[in-house]
């Protein structure tokens, strides 16, 4: 009886020191790291800041004021380029955060009996930089389609060019990928010239000239 008592005794004993141990899962987790959020008041200054408009937001809106514009646009790539022009006026927005351009103009377009007639263009543009991304972003609607164009993009300073990315819809089902390289001349002239992207291979698609008429 007294046999059965102490082997009974050392396994309690046994299995207290079992359970006492640390287990392998255990001695293999990392240390728990203090994962401090900010609080609210730290979030809303992080919002204030990054609110802010910048020097970004300024080489923006160096583009406000009228301009005439001159443009050249191939329908196929090699083939000669059609040619029409027109008027744009800038102007920022929501205290310098934004610049929105107009556009105006006539355009040779075919009609219903398939011959080239003039069209009247409308075209409006809403640029800006995004201070949480760190990137500059754009859209663009026309009276030619029904779909808003979406584009993010970045600035080299040294060659005073911005380029903007974006993939497009003209058709169903069909998506086609655009790069838009803006070149700031100087204060009075800048060019934008299109690249999409056929079969695989870039071709340019577009290219404006714009002279500013008057500043503001």
């Amino acid at each position: 009886m007294e046999r059965k008592l102490t082997l009974k005794y050392l396994a309690v004993l046994l299995a207290a020191a079992t359970l006492s141990l640390p287990s392998p899962a255990q001695d293999k987790e990392p240390p728990k790291k203090d994962d401090k959020k900010p609080g609210e008041s730290e979030m809303m200054a992080m919002m204030l800041e990054l609110a802010k408009p910048g020097e970004n937001h300024k080489l923006l809106a160096s583009v406000v004021g009228t301009w005439d514009y001159k443009v050249r646009f191939w329908m196929s790539p090699g083939g000669p380029p059609m040619e029409s022009g027109g008027k744009s006026v800038s102007r920022a927005v929501m205290d310098g955060r934004y610049v929105i351009t107009d556009h105006t103009g006539k355009m040779q377009m075919p009609g219903p009996d398939g011959a080239m007639m003039d069209t009247q263009f409308a075209g409006m543009g809403v640029e800006g930089y995004d201070n949480a991304k760190k990137k500059f972003v754009a859209s663009w609607i026309d009276n030619m389609g029904t779909g808003i164009m979406n584009m993010e993009g970045t600035y080299d300073a040294g060659s005073k060019t911005l380029t903007y990315l974006a993939e497009y819809e003209p058709m169903p089902g069909i998506k086609t990928k655009m790069r838009e390289v803006i070149r700031l001349a100087d204060n009075d002239h800048r060019t934008i010239e299109f690249f999409e992207d056929r079969g695989g291979k870039e071709v340019k698609t577009m290219e404006i000239a714009y002279t500013r008429k008057s500043q503001g």
